[in-house]
């Protein structure tokens, strides 16, 4: 017990609390009865799905084309649950934190939930930080053509991120609950996909 008091110590407080926040999160899913996340179904190789919809950044409306992005460079297409939920407010931080990454490897980096465009241009500038585009899917039909849906709460996307090669084709795929590990996976796939 008391080498579990040193290492809290040793934590600095923001990580403490982001840790604590992220207990409380999987604490709470369990005791929902939230389902854990199934693993992306979309493969390695397989052609990314087509689509268009509209998506806020900085809080002003613009139409996102993933084949327009993927013109540019890779696309790191990410699926959350829902706008201004705990979880999903940590994970935009950490995209937001490290879009310079993102954009040293030539990225464009595309949050998706089922919120509708007017929650989503709150979300843009409040937890993106108008770091990036984060798109409204309300129907789920994006969510859905990339198998990532919460089978047993299907209202709501799965949280499952994807990295996109410029050629469409899907080379990473990460599915967990866990807000943590998003950021740094995608960015180890596309530092892998660069040296290729």
């Amino acid at each position: 017990m008391p080498q579990m008091f040193a290492l809290r110590r040793r934590l600095s407080m923001p990580r403490q609390l982001v840790l604590a926040m992220l207990g409380a999160v999987a604490s709470l899913a369990l005791a929902l009865g939230l389902p854990r996340p199934a693993s992306a179904e979309l493969t390695n190789g397989s052609p990314a799905p087509e689509f268009t919809a509209q998506a806020a950044f900085g809080g002003d409306v613009r139409t996102v084309d993933l084949k327009a992005a993927l013109a540019k460079g890779p696309v790191v297409l990410y699926f959350f649950p829902k706008s201004f939920t705990q979880g999903c407010t940590v994970e935009a931080h950490l995209f937001s934190d490290h879009i310079a990454d993102y954009q040293k490897l030539g990225a464009t980096v595309i949050g998706v939930s089922a919120d509708d465009i007017a929650t989503q241009k709150k979300f843009s500038t409040q937890e993106c930080r108008s770091a990036f585009l984060v798109a409204s899917d309300p129907g789920l039909t994006i969510a859905k053509s990339y198998d990532a849906i919460l089978t047993q709460a299907p209202q709501y996307a799965n949280r499952i991120s994807y990295v996109i090669a410029p050629n469409g084709t899907i080379v990473y795929s990460y599915s967990s609950l866990d807000p943590s590990l998003h950021v740094q996976n995608t960015l180890n796939a596309l530092q892998a996909l660069k040296v290729k």
